[in-house]
């Protein structure tokens, strides 16, 4: 008997994972953590394009973009957008911002339920744009600032796939890693390390 579909609502978000990709795929950094990840969006770029004939639709086709990733964090480190948006440090630790072009980045997160199952979404090959920056000044009570970060994600070759894909997805219940392995080999090109953090 197939086991039931699952219809349990996502009510967080955790691991989000970042990997720098260097011109030669064999020069990587490490994949990195940002904590506090607060919203994501992920929309797929889609069009429906129509022929007509007889004063009637005779064909339709899709026509395919990239996938855009729009992420908010609590705070996103000046160390993960020097890596991010492809900035420029000085000897003197001083980042600088100019017209820097970002590297191509790879990126896991989890959606999570009060269960503790989890939905990974991996994103093989795709880049960072640099931010709106702003702030706000302090008044009577204390309001938290918060961080985005914008990005595309185009096809690419991923193991265990003929055609190139964007996006892998895949669950795992509570206490099973199986789907998150899987995706962070394919995204990362490495096995997970348990002390990964």
């Amino acid at each position: 008997m197939a086991k039931g579909k699952n219809y349990k609502a996502f009510t967080g978000l955790s691991e989000f994972y970042y990997q720098v990709q260097g011109e030669d795929v064999s020069v990587v950094d490490d994949p990195e953590r940002i904590k506090y990840l607060q919203e994501i969006s992920v929309s797929k770029n889609q069009e429906i394009e129509k022929a007509y004939g007889d004063d009637v639709v005779a064909e339709m086709a899709v026509t395919n973009g990239t996938v855009e990733v729009e992420a908010g964090f609590h705070k996103l480190p000046i160390e993960d957008r020097t890596k991010l948006f492809g900035l420029e440090k000085s000897e003197d630790g001083i980042v600088a911002v100019g017209n820097d072009t970002p590297p191509y980045v790879a990126v896991i997160f989890a959606k999570t339920m009060e269960g503790g199952e989890r939905e990974y979404v991996g994103l093989k090959k795709g880049m960072f744009t640099y931010p709106e920056d702003e702030s706000n000044t302090k008044e009577d009570s204390v309001e938290f600032g918060s961080s985005s970060a914008s990005a595309e994600f185009m096809e690419d070759e991923i193991p265990g796939f003929e055609e190139p894909k964007t996006m892998l997805l895949g669950h795992d219940e509570k206490g099973s890693t199986k789907a998150r392995d899987s995706i962070w080999e394919a995204i990362f090109g490495e096995p997970k390390e348990d002390d990964t953090p």
